[in-house]
């Protein structure tokens, strides 16, 4: 199997054209939604620093974190509560909104508000939860589970093709490791790209500690950037980060979160490399 050549899907998201090799892209936004207003506001910014480079923007928080770590995690406002907050970003700023699902009857009312349905990592194998996502005909973007090797996820490709959606994207997370650690293997990208769809990299979920600091989950944000630029320079379609303003003081996955105003200067390095790899070209030295 040749990994580089095969034939990729483009897949068009509110206007944006995702993958089949169209520029990086870009997943972002806050962990949870914490309130209308920080949710509103980092999509305001981040919308912001989109145009100003020229990077398509997706909008992503999460709703509900159903698995956190402890019963007394912060989660989120809720479906109902927390869809709102989003519809109302989708309709103040107009850009493309994801976020997770976690149980059947948040399918419906999600795909009514949002572009891109997310699955989390552990329900990555749960063919009905999959095949109920993929029958709405959303874009949906799944999540490699931790316990699962690059090449099990063409089963995940081909549960959705047999569903009649092919308006799939896959991430890389990370993979368990050893005790509180995930660890991000560079051969998952071309073998995840080889079977046809757009792959992205969770940056910052990458470098979490499941688990690390007892009650809640730990994370080592100072290897967000290197592992962003060794994976856009693997090849890879998007790029997801959490962010936040003020990481420390987040209500969930902080010590993970990339800071809110360093992401410019990163992203600006990683559209250089992009337009490297996708021209096929070495750079000049």
């Amino acid at each position: 199997m040749n990994l580089f050549n095969t034939i990729r899907k483009t897949i068009s998201v509110k206007g944006l054209k995702l993958g089949g090799g169209n520029p990086l892209f870009l997943i972002a936004g806050p962990c949870v939604i914490e309130s209308e207003e920080h949710t509103l506001q980092t999509a305001e910014s981040l919308k912001g620093i989109a145009e100003e480079i020229g990077m398509p923007l997706i909008f992503k928080a999460s709703y509900d974190k159903a698995n956190r770590s402890s019963v007394s995690s912060y989660r989120g406002p809720g479906p109902a509560a927390g869809l709102a907050v989003l519809k109302k970003v989708g309709d103040e700023l107009g850009i493309p909104l994801l976020s997770d699902v976690h149980r059947f009857e948040e399918i419906g009312p999600a795909s009514d508000v949002l572009d891109i349905l997310q699955i989390p990592a552990f329900l990555c194998r749960q063919t009905d939860f999959l095949i109920e996502a993929a029958k709405t005909g959303k874009t949906v973007n799944v999540k490699k589970g931790q316990f699962m090797a690059p090449w099990d996820m063409k089963n995940v490709a081909e549960k959705f093709k047999n569903s009649g959606n092919n308006n799939l994207i896959i991430t890389e997370r990370g993979a368990s490791f050893g005790y509180n650690n995930l660890v991000t293997d560079i051969r998952a990208f071309p073998i995840m790209r080889s079977f046809g769809f757009p792959v992205v990299f969770d940056a910052t979920h990458s470098v979490q500690l499941p688990g690390g600091s007892g009650t809640t989950s730990g994370g080592q944000r100072e290897f967000v950037s290197p592992l962003a630029r060794a994976a856009v320079a693997a090849g890879i379609d998007g790029i997801f980060f959490e962010v936040h303003e003020n990481p420390d003081k987040a209500l969930c996955d902080g010590p993970n979160s990339m800071p809110l105003d360093e992401l410019k200067g990163l992203l600006v390095q990683l559209q250089s490399i992009d337009r490297i790899i996708k021209a096929g070209r070495l750079p000049d030295y």
